[in-house]
């Protein structure tokens, strides 16, 4: 088994990377293989509502030159998918926005490909907004027929500078039992 992450901040390392290498240990005490990929310095583009995606369906978008084809293999090859993205004016970056709207129209169009993958958010905050952020990010699960395991609160770290969640007891111990659970629904849909 295999969960393929995607970190949307500008930040690579950063808080919202410490949050999903918290998710990512208990995943691996459970022997279940784990990705990073971070966004930072990467190219990525929003959707140009070309509509191709529907006319080809080849589970590809037709816009290349950046690594949104490179992510949709991955989240092809991954039993589980996260996705995390610090709290940029209360929704989550443009580089998470434009791998939602693009991975998820590409799925539409290919009978929704992610059905049935499990699926999960987390979100690195410095004081509010962070639940329309993980409302965006877990919308793109459940169009897409995923299954959305839960937590013992919402998915979210509270800290500002690089390392501050880790002071966040309560987000720490959120993000360690997102990964319990999150093991445990994808040995269940494996058995």
């Amino acid at each position: 088994m295999k969960v393929v992450a995607f970190n949307g901040s500008a930040r690579k390392d950063g808080n919202t990377a410490i949050l999903v290498e918290t998710v990512f240990n208990e995943l691996k005490k459970e022997k279940i293989k784990t990705e990073l990929v971070q966004l930072a310095g990467k190219k990525i583009r929003g959707c140009t509502a070309c509509g191709m995606c529907f006319t080809n369906q080849d589970k590809r978008c037709a816009v290349k030159g950046d690594i949104l084809n490179d992510c949709i293999d991955k989240m092809l090859d991954a039993d589980g998918i996260i996705l995390a993205s610090p709290t940029y004016f209360t929704d989550v970056s443009a580089e998470m926005k434009a791998l939602i709207d693009r991975a998820g129209y590409v799925a539409k169009a290919n009978q929704d490909m992610f059905r049935r993958k499990v699926g999960a958010s987390v979100v690195a905050v410095r004081r509010a907004g962070a639940i329309h952020a993980f409302d965006t990010m877990n919308h793109f699960f459940f169009i897409s027929q995923m299954v959305v395991p839960g937590s013992s609160y919402w998915n979210i770290g509270i800290g500002l500078a690089q390392g501050d969640v880790n002071n966040d007891e309560e987000g720490i111990m959120t993000m360690k039992t997102l990964g319990k659970n999150m093991a445990w629904l994808l040995k269940k849909i494996g058995e």
